[in-house]
């Protein structure tokens, strides 16, 4: 990947296209995920009813969900609209995590707008995150699938532990390789691969089929999140709309800065270490860091990887 403007432009249009595909595919499946999750979350109170209005029209891309359905159509389910509720279940999980991530990163603004929590405050944000939960378990047991049941709710599970084991690592830099891969399976992959799990399931193929299922899941999500650990740090990421150094100014310790040690001198190790220590981070640290990522070339290493 040698990642000209050029290159990014066109990998970006690659994505996109990949992904439009995908949607046309499953397009009024969607629709229908959509309006399951606004039913199942509808609420006799208004703040949480204007909440969650607020937060489901933020925009997001429904990848979950779409390989949720994507996969079960590739199985062929075709009876029921088990596919469509689960679909939903996934992305109710998805999204309750967002809304308690965003709390736990201090962030003030994803997709472009602000977050719930800055303008409602953290309590309200992370009693939203939980009421998503909720609902999600209620149409997990009307699914009446004790194995899907078991897969989602040990899905969340991992999930929340991944989160405590990012906090537990949190600025050091001198984080193996392995505990980052172990912290972004459990954060993101885990999800990516009972989606895609969930459709082999409910079209009874084979053990096979759906170990086949869930390995293509797995690695989608940790390549996914690679990408965007990196795109944090990639002086081009402004044109897929990304704030460069979010990651760094929260001091989570991704791909690029663990390769970056590696292969930093003492004295550059050193500068990092310090760096990550600071409880405030200026525009010249990040700057210092982009100078070494660049120098290393760990760009194209977190790519190939």
């Amino acid at each position: 990947y040698p990642l000209e403007m050029g290159t990014v432009i066109e990998l970006k249009q690659k994505i996109n296209d990949s992904y439009n595909d995908l949607k046309l595919l499953v397009d009024q499946k969607l629709a229908l995920v959509d309006e399951k999750i606004k039913s199942k979350l509808s609420s006799d109170v208004s703040l949480v009813e204007k909440m969650v209005s607020y937060h489901l029209n933020s925009g997001g891309k429904r990848i979950r969900a779409l390989l949720t359905l994507g996969s079960s159509k590739l199985c062929g389910y075709t009876k029921g609209t088990r596919d469509v509720n689960l679909a939903a279940c996934i992305e109710l999980i998805h999204n309750a995590t967002l809304l308690h991530d965003d709390v736990i990163d201090k962030s003030i603004i994803r997709r472009g707008k602000k977050n719930i929590n800055t303008i409602w405050g953290n309590q309200s944000s992370i009693l939203v995150g939980d009421y998503l939960l909720s609902r999600c378990f209620e149409m997990m047991v009307e699914d009446g699938d004790l194995k899907i049941l078991k897969l989602l709710s040990s899905t969340s599970a991992k999930i929340a532990q991944g989160e405590v084991l990012q906090l537990q690592h949190k600025g050091e830099v001198d984080m193996l390789e392995e505990t980052y891969l172990k912290i972004i399976n459990a954060k993101t992959a885990v999800l990516f691969s009972a989606a895609t799990k969930v459709g082999a399931m409910i079209s009874k193929k084979t053990e096979k089929e759906r170990e086949a299922l869930e390995f293509y899941g797995k690695n989608l999500g940790l390549t996914f999140q690679i990408a965007d650990d990196t795109l944090d740090y990639n002086a081009n990421s402004k044109i897929f709309g990304k704030r460069i150094g979010q990651d760094f100014y929260e001091s989570k310790v991704t791909l690029p800065i663990i390769l970056t040690f590696q292969q930093a001198n003492n004295t550059e190790k050193k500068n990092i270490k310090n760096i990550f220590l600071k409880e405030e981070k200026t525009k010249n640290d990040l700057n210092y860091i982009l100078k070494l990522i660049s120098k290393y070339k760990i760009i194209n290493q977190c790519y190939n990887k």
